[in-house]
């Protein structure tokens, strides 16, 4: 009975990717990525730039070029580069006002989204949502940087592992394994709170493991391609890098979209399961 839940909850999202307008919802998320990357990228510069740890800025870019196109890598490379050799502390606190003012109103986006893909209305208070997106970039944004300070201090704490108890060998999964929890937990978290509905945290599992592992796979297939394309950088230029990003962009934003319709529809089966066609769906009203 789970695997056909699962089935019929796989088939409505396709059928309603329109109607649910996934398309458009993922532009406009990918519009206030661009707007919270490079403020965050600045951030994220400025904080490596007075870490005391070997190698860190090639460790960081090793760590981005897994994810994101090859194409893209060279204006990120430059900007990092260059906020690190200035090493000014006003970087920080500049950085961090313009991630919560553009990843809070992304957060306001993401709420009307997340609404729509759960078929419900927005019935809270304007300062309620507004501080909910603000505390959603504290938290999420915790989440993300812990998964990404275990990547960057791997290979130190893997030495030190390894000298102390000899179990340095598992670390480089162990840290994989818990930065991509973390991803999935900080997803989770999205689904439990951003929609208007009452669900269990439980319930939002199987979207965030479809939304990170989406995202993940895609990923790393535009980065073969982009990287394995040679004549792409050659005839389109720097066009080419901005397509390039916008893609990847607008797949992150659509990965979590496709998450959170998953969760909505299996919730659905599950009223339809217990419920007459009349009162499907109550749960989420």
């Amino acid at each position: 009975m789970r695997l056909l839940h699962f089935k019929n909850a796989a088939f409505n999202v396709v059928r309603d990717m329109e109607k649910n307008h996934t398309m458009a919802f993922a532009a406009a998320l990918s519009y206030y990525f661009v707007l919270a990357l490079f403020p965050f990228l600045i951030f994220l510069s400025a904080v490596v730039a007075h870490l005391p740890l070997p190698n860190v800025f090639s460790q960081v870019m090793g760590l981005i070029a897994r994810v994101v196109p090859a194409a893209n890598m060279v204006p990120l490379r430059n900007l990092m580069k260059d906020t690190i050799l200035s090493r000014h502390g006003r970087l920080l606190t500049v950085g961090i006002l313009f991630i919560l003012w553009s990843a809070s109103s992304g957060f306001m986006a993401l709420i009307e989204a997340l609404n729509t893909a759960y078929h419900v209305s927005e019935t809270r208070r304007y300062w309620k949502t507004r501080s909910l997106a603000l505390g959603l970039t504290f938290s999420v944004g915790f989440l993300l940087v812990v998964a990404l300070v275990l990547l960057l201090v791997g290979p130190s704490l893997s030495a030190w592992l390894t000298e102390t108890f000899g179990m340095g060998i598992l670390w480089p999964y162990v840290r994989w394994a818990v930065a991509v929890g973390c991803t999935i937990v900080a997803v989770e978290l999205l689904y439990f709170v951003v929609p208007n509905v009452k669900h269990s945290f439980v319930s939002t599992l199987p979207g965030a493991l479809i939304a990170v592992g989406g995202w993940i796979g895609l990923s790393y297939l535009l980065g073969i391609y982009f990287q394995d394309l040679s004549a792409f950088s050659k005839g389109y230029g720097s066009l080419g890098v901005a397509l390039a990003f916008s893609i990847w962009l607008y797949w992150t934003g659509f990965a979590i979209l496709i998450g959170a319709q998953f969760n909505s529809e299996l919730l659905r089966e599950a009223d339809g399961a217990l419920m007459p066609e009349a009162k499907r769906g109550a749960n989420l009203q």
